[in-house]
């Protein structure tokens, strides 16, 4: 994840090239980079995915890409958790315990085989940012805050394979924002917020006194199992570790 904005949009990624299969057309190749998030990878292809100007869509689980005959095939592999398009990019997140020396080879199969052929990416046209669009209700406050999403915030987020949606700004001066692609499931994320985005706003807008990130529904429920799931077993394992301290060594 960024750990500054600022050095976020002064580096470059350097990404690393794999050779396209010789079946099939040269004049497709796919780049690679690496993102903060180590279980997310950026891939590159030689060929626009949306288009200049688009807004990235994000898939994070198979049943949502009914719109996306590539999403769908990527959804396919074995490990693969969410993925992501963007204008020129793909992110691609793994579960943890897959490895992407397994996972690589066959996401870049699919990519390759798919952007040569010239089947479409979406069945559906991608639109402009919604979350970021004019308003006639927006204050002032508020088309400050979302000009500098659209030209500081997202290129520099997108820069490491990610994205983030603008949820709203409150009385208090909190800006709410949803984390997207390599950013959303990141040990950093918060990093990301506080020292990069929340600094730029409070930078910028005087009126913005924090930054927060916000979750669907459905991830608030699933954070919160998650959290219940992981107490459970610290009880588990304090309470085993209690019987092997009363029991009498041999």
């Amino acid at each position: 994840m960024l750990s500054t904005m600022r050095n976020a949009m002064l580096r470059s990624a350097r990404p690393s090239m794999i050779r396209p299969t010789p079946l099939l057309r040269r004049s497709m190749f796919i780049q690679t980079a690496s993102t903060p998030n180590e279980d997310a990878l950026k891939f590159l292809p030689s060929h626009k995915i949306l288009g200049e100007n688009a807004a990235t869509v994000e898939f994070v689980n198979g049943r949502q890409a009914y719109n996306s005959p590539l999403a769908r095939k990527l959804f396919a592999v074995d490990g693969v958790r969410s993925v992501m398009f963007g204008p020129d990019f793909i992110t691609v997140e793994k579960t943890t315990d897959s490895p992407w020396m397994v996972l690589k080879p066959e996401i870049f199969s699919i990519l390759t085989e798919h952007l040569s052929s010239g089947a479409p990416v979406l069945t559906e046209d991608a639109q402009a940012a919604e979350d970021t669009a004019p308003n006639e209700e927006d204050s002032e406050v508020v088309s400050m805050i979302k000009e500098l999403i659209d030209t500081r915030i997202r290129p520099a987020i997108q820069e490491d394979g990610g994205d983030l949606l603008y949820r709203g700004f409150t009385e208090d001066g909190i800006v709410k924002l949803k984390l997207q692609g390599a950013c959303r499931s990141c040990d950093s994320s918060a990093v990301t917020l506080k020292n990069g985005i929340e600094s730029m706003l409070m930078h910028y807008v005087e009126e913005v006194t924090g930054v927060e990130q916000v979750l669907d529904p459905e991830e608030e429920i699933a954070m919160k199992e998650f959290q219940k799931l992981e107490q459970k077993l610290d009880e588990k394992n304090k309470h085993q570790e209690e019987k092997e301290e009363a029991a009498p060594s041999l």
